[in-house]
């Protein structure tokens, strides 16, 4: 894959992140991940400090 393809992805991955909204309330990231809750409800966890929340 040629550099331009990659800062393409890398840009379109940026512009789906930010607009989904969902970013870490501690460190502001937008790689978060949706996981299952303990009760079956959806909690999110923030891939770059691990910061999770529901």
């Amino acid at each position: 894959m040629s550099a331009s393809s990659i800062d393409h992805v890398g840009a379109l991955l940026a512009a789906t992140e930010w607009a989904t909204g969902l970013s870490c309330p501690s460190c502001g990231s937008f790689h978060v991940a949706q996981v299952l809750g303990d009760n079956g409800g959806v909690s999110y966890v923030c891939t770059a400090c691990g910061h999770s929340w529901s």
